[in-house]
């Protein structure tokens, strides 16, 4: 029997121990909702799973989950919205091969999806498929509410999108006013305004100052019945005006996807154009334009203003001083916009607002000129200063204006003392931006972007084709 302490020399060599391997479980990567999510726009309940289905597309899915726009805790996640044109109801087919906390959690789809779709979104598919034939009506019954738009301009002469809609007897506009008629037509339409206008909120519906303009189409069925078909809709708002008259406002326009670049949208703005004018509002704004609504709304302006004879004498005169100055060898900024009275005469008689007639007015000057090549650095010039003095400040230096802190009992972060230096170079120089070259490039830039705007706005409204 062998004794507890043993000699080292009778013991057998113990063999060295084992390290244990500790393993981690690798963290959820998660996936983007972007690329699982796919959203089809259908008008039957036979485009549900069809695979020629019209498939939209979001601005960025990303946004409604999560912080970093990921979906957590699946893996071989599929989503496939079907969303009704009929009666804006959704359905979400959702299929994984499993879930797992991947040290993120499992990322809850169902309120997520509810953060778009709300109300809208149907829980079984068979009760979705059932809205074709049980909310077939839903548009017509939120037209025969509404009003039908005349869309003869208030002078006669229509555009040659009116014209066009005019010959569409198919096509109407409708205007729909009401809280409760207006919020009910909303709540369905809101998830087309979050998933495909870039930076869009909810509008208030609870605000009787909002109403809505409808463009829908009559679709004719098998057995001879009319259904009215939704094309697209514009959000506007009036609001007070001193002393006595109202604004009217652009929040919001979408065409649906498959019947965009047909002109419906711009129909929709010729309408409220013409609405604006018939009406006699102080004058009609859009918030925030994206690009593309900007590009149609000045492409429209600007044709009206061709034609506009009150203008026409001091637009001559600009183009003519255009054409005979030199403006490389000034000193000084020149002003090339137009005077006051003409932009009080189209504020009152186009009701189109001052910053949208200055925009106007550059395109009027360009499609002005016969030779645009031979006259083209002094167009480039007074464009250059105009964003200079937008961007920059008048001057290049806010005309040797300093802002300079001194000592006072109070607020120290609410003192300051603003002045004008009557060495107006020397005051310039201490404002400009350190990296001058940097600046100057960057103007040029945006110099570059506004001409090429203007130039694609010319060739769709000069008889020329500038």
């Amino acid at each position: 029997m062998g004794t507890k302490n043993q000699s080292s020399s009778s013991a057998p060599a113990t063999e060295p121990k084992k390290r244990r391997r500790v393993g981690f479980s690798k963290t959820d990567p998660g996936v983007e909702a972007n690329e699982c999510i796919k959203i089809y726009l259908v008008s039957s309940k036979e485009e549900v799973d069809a695979p020629d289905s019209y498939c939209i597309q979001p601005v960025d899915l990303n946004i409604f989950f999560e912080e970093d726009g990921k979906i957590y805790g699946y893996q071989g996640l599929k989503i496939t919205v079907w969303l009704s044109s009929i009666s804006f109801h959704a359905y979400a087919d959702i299929t994984f091969e499993s879930t797992s906390d991947g040290g993120k959690g499992i990322t809850d789809l169902k309120t997520a999806l509810q953060n778009i779709f709300a109300e809208n979104l149907v829980e079984k598919k068979e009760d979705f498929l059932l809205t074709f034939s049980t909310e077939s009506d839903y548009v017509q019954s939120i037209v025969s509410k509404g009003e039908i738009l005349q869309l003869k301009a208030p002078n006669g002469h229509n555009s040659d999108s009116i014209d066009q809609l005019k010959t569409d007897s198919d096509v109407e506009v409708i205007r729909v006013v009401g809280t409760m008629l207006v919020g009910h037509l909303y709540s369905r339409l809101i998830p087309l305004v979050l998933l495909l206008i870039d930076g869009s909120n909810a509008i208030d519906i609870t605000d009787p100052g909002w109403e809505i303009l409808l463009i829908a189409q009559k679709k004719k069925e098998e057995l001879g019945e009319n259904q009215l078909k939704l094309l697209g809709f514009a959000a506007i708002y009036r609001f007070y005006h001193y002393p006595d008259s109202l604004r009217l406002r652009l929040g919001q326009i979408l065409v649906l996807p498959p019947y965009q670049q047909k002109g419906y949208g711009r129909c929709l703005l010729e309408v409220l154009n013409n609405l604006a004018i018939g009406e006699d509002v102080h004058d009609l704004t859009v918030e925030e334009p994206l690009d593309a609504l900007q590009h149609v709304r000045t492409c429209i302006d600007v044709q009206r203003l061709l034609v506009f004879t009150p203008i026409q004498e001091a637009l001559d005169s600009t183009i003519l001083r255009l054409k005979q100055e030199n403006l490389s060898k000034k000193t000084q900024t020149c002003h090339f916009g137009p005077p006051p009275s003409a932009i009080e005469e189209v504020r009152k008689s186009l009701k189109i607002n001052k910053k949208q007639f200055l925009q106007s007015w550059e395109v009027l000057i360009y499609v002005g000129l016969e030779s645009v090549d031979k006259y083209m650095e002094n167009f480039r010039t007074i464009i250059s200063d105009r964003i200079r003095a937008d961007v920059i400040g008048k001057d290049s230096g806010a005309a040797g204006k300093r802002l300079v802190e001194f000592p006072t009992d109070y607020d120290q972060e609410m003192a300051f003392v603003m002045f004008k230096s009557k060495n107006v170079e020397a005051s310039s120089s201490i404002e400009m931006d350190e990296d001058q070259a940097n600046q100057e490039q960057q103007l040029k830039q945006l110099v570059d972007e506004r001409i090429k705007q203007i130039k694609s706005i010319a060739q769709k409204v000069s008889p020329r084709g500038l």
